[in-house]
């Protein structure tokens, strides 16, 4: 459980700057006062669009999501596609996956599927984060590396230190929520005890949901899920060091999957890791290593099994074991007032076996193993330095160049039947991969130039370059199997098709332009606008094509041309074009006697190409806004919440990508904090509108699998959530 691990950024005295700007409330701040080291974190200066939340902002949506990813559903320019209940995956600008830089407590982890139902967000609870931080527009060289869209990182909570002359220093807390869409209920025990020096925290957390309803009443199969997570972590801190440890592990037992092939029938991944933050005379260090394994299987849950005696397996195990480690080593150097140069260093490597064993019975799958990535291995070395220098009140400039060697091989493959005239599709392919040099190596360099202008006390403006890039992933360049069983098992898009690898894709480079323009009020608190046009590049885009026709598979001819039904597709790099513009703001329309009154609202629009074949890219979001009315009265708060979402009718031709209708969704939420208590509820959907997700892909909740139908949203859902600190 990675969510167990605890940031080694630190702050003085108080919770993060950030924590406060999201409250919005400076009595109720004064309570969150925490004795944390004053070591500071490495890190270059918050770009225009870098959007911070804390500890009472995450708190406020803990009880109605159990979805790591959706704490991003306010920032400009994400969002997320389709996944189960934990591990829906983010989109940024049009960028998705592992295009994405996700940081969880300092650790960079694959996901270990074929399908990736373990994206790195989901293996860390809602209860243990305390910070989080999204970079959607130009990202620093020392935040980035082998990812071309923008940066999510998250961070438990800091690590808590008795006050001098306090003696032990103990508290924790207990929370339980229900929802009453699915009957998802859930809760986590957090405890912690320290001296001025040491200190020891313990978090546990449960979550459960069955099949949520649609709007419509109809029951959206493959949406249940059961995830379980523990941590314990221990620090020491020293005069101007800190030392921090962690150790923990997640259990999932099942979780279902409505617009995948399979579901996930277990997950269990065990992690550690070590961090070093220290201030000495020159500058400041800082030091990361981690450890993380994952056992992962994937088969049918009840949802997508037949009836008893149907001739269609209803069983079809499959296996995948990954393991991440990796170090991180940073140093920030003030050389002097003006000029700030940080360099750094880092290691990240991941092994991956995935293989499906036979079924007793059935032909197809047996009478050996198939091996669908067979040791396989990713290693990536990266070195970066940073100049970051304040020129004068109203310019400051930020330079960076980043490299990235990236090596990656993997074993022979065998197929489920390798005797003569049986499973050919399995054979030809087999022996086309193994007689191919898997080997693979990459080098690859980013560079971000990025210039700042601040005029005056209420307007800022920022403009930008990016050079990022990222190597393929080991699914990408190792899918190896072209019958059709096969294809359909690989493939993390939610759209139904089959997908095979490609050993020869070349490294995605792209450049990206990108201008901000802000203006607020001068303490930057009570109302703000923002405006960020962009366009990205990108040679080498890792698109795909129709499977190219190969005798004796299931690539064939009638696959060219289907345009109503599932396809089959391979990896290609092609070039495009990704633009679109980000708008957000507040403003304050009342103060009474009742309270304070805030409108906030966001508006996203992106637009991405294939300048090769002319389609459209996948997974663009349609044009969308969300419109709020914030209400704060003392330790209460409630929101009003709007979202409008135009129709998908641009969509993606090789893949047969369906459309879906507007739609609009009203929310309301309310909060209130007593002493050590902390009540959350409010409505989801509260009209119960009938709507199909547009990132949500195809819904295959249930067999026989239809192609056209897309997965619907959730229909009114009520919930309340109960926190006690103690």
């Amino acid at each position: 459980m990675l969510g167990g691990a605890i940031p080694f950024c630190v702050a003085v005295s108080a919770i993060a700057d950030d924590t406060q700007v999201q409250s919005g409330d400076p009595a109720k701040e004064k309570k969150l006062e925490k004795v944390v080291v004053t070591a500071p974190a490495i890190a270059p200066k918050k770009t225009l669009n870098t959007v911070e939340m804390g500890e009472a902002a995450i708190a406020a949506k803990r009880s109605y999501t159990s979805d790591t990813a959706a704490l991003f559903d306010d920032v400009p320019g994400l969002s997320r596609y389709g996944g189960g209940g934990v591990s829906s995956l983010p989109v940024i600008h049009g960028l998705n996956d592992d295009r994405v830089k996700v940081q969880v407590n300092g650790m960079t982890v694959a996901s270990a599927c074929a399908n990736h139902m373990n994206p790195p967000l989901s293996y860390v609870d809602l209860r243990n984060i305390g910070k989080t931080q999204v970079l959607s527009g130009i990202t620093p060289v020392s935040l980035g590396g082998d990812s071309i869209g923008g940066t999510i990182i998250v961070d438990s909570p800091e690590p808590v230190f008795a006050k001098q002359g306090e003696g032990v220093h103990t508290g924790g807390s207990v929370s339980s929520f229900y929802r009453s869409n699915g009957n998802g209920f859930g809760g986590s025990l957090n405890a912690e005890a320290a001296t001025e020096n040491l200190s020891i925290a313990y978090n546990g957390s449960h979550t459960q949901s069955g099949n949520y309803k649609a709007g419509d009443g109809m029951e959206v199969k493959s949406t249940r899920y059961e995830n379980q997570n523990h941590a314990v972590t221990l620090a020491a801190r020293s005069d101007d060091h800190l030392l921090v440890l962690n150790g923990g592990q997640q259990h999932m037992p099942y979780q279902g999957f409505p617009n995948a092939r399979m579901d996930m029938t277990n997950n269990d991944s065990t992690f550690g890791n070590v961090g070093y933050k220290g201030r000495y005379d020159w500058g400041n260090l800082e030091a990361k290593f981690h450890y993380e394994h994952t056992q992962h299987t994937m088969n049918f849950l009840d949802d997508k099994r037949y009836t008893p005696g149907s001739n269609i397996p209803n069983e079809m195990p499959m296996y995948t074991d990954g393991k991440n480690l990796g170090y991180l080593v940073k140093a920030e150097i003030p050389l002097n007032e003006r000029d700030i140069l940080r360099v750094g260093n880092e290691y990240q490597r991941n092994e991956l076996n995935d293989w499906w064993p036979p079924v007793a019975g059935n032909m197809m799958m047996g009478p050996g193993t198939f091996r669908n990535i067979n040791k396989g291995e990713r290693d990536r070395i990266g070195t970066f330095a940073e100049w970051d220098a304040r020129w004068s009140d109203e310019w400051s400039s930020l330079l960076g160049l980043r490299h990235d060697h990236v090596s990656m091989d993997t074993g022979p493959v065998v197929p489920y039947d390798t005797r003569a005239g049986r499973h050919i599709p399995g054979n030809i392919s087999a022996n086309a991969f193994n007689a191919k040099d898997h080997s693979r190596d990459d080098d690859n360099f980013d560079v971000t130039a990025l210039l700042r202008y601040t005029p005056d006390a209420t307007s800022q403006f920022e403009a930008g370059y990016a050079r990022k890039s990222r190597s393929p992933n080991l699914y990408e360049r190792y899918a190896w199997s072209k019958g059709q069983m096969a294809m359909y098992m690989n493939g993390w898009f939610g759209d139904g098709n089959g997908y095979v690898g490609n050993v020869n894709l070349k490294p995605e480079n792209a450049h990206t332009l990108s201008v901000t323009a802000g203006w607020h009020d001068e303490a930057k608190q009570e109302w703000e606008f923002k405006v960020t046009p962009y366009y990205t590049y990108v040679e080498n885009y890792i698109d795909v094509d129709r499977c190219p026709v190969t005798a004796g598979t299931d690539c064939g001819a009638a696959n060219l041309t289907k345009t109503n039904d599932f396809v089959f597709l391979q990896f290609a790099n092609h070039a495009a074009q990704l633009y679109g513009v980000d708008v957000s703001g507040k403003l304050p329309i009342a103060k009474t006697d009742f309270g304070r009154f805030t409108a906030k609202g966001i508006l996203g629009y992106v637009r991405g190409e294939n300048l090769d074949t002319g389609d459209n890219l996948y997974h663009m979001m349609p044009v969308n806004a969300k419109a709020t009315l914030d209400h704060q009265w003392g330790d209460w708060s409630n929101a009003v919440e709007f979202q409008l979402v135009a129709p998908k009718s641009v969509v993606t031709k090789v893949r047969n990508e369906t459309q879906t209708a507007g739609y609009g969704l009203l929310n309301v939420r309310t909060g209130y904090e007593w002493k050590q208590v902390r009540v959350d509820a409010g409505v989801e959907n509260v009209l119960d509108k009938n709507y199909d997700l547009p990132l949500g892909g195809a819904y295959l909740g249930a067999r026989p699998y239809a192609y056209g139908a897309n997965v619907p949203g959730m229909g009114r859902s009520a919930y309340v959530g109960v926190t006690v600190k103690f």
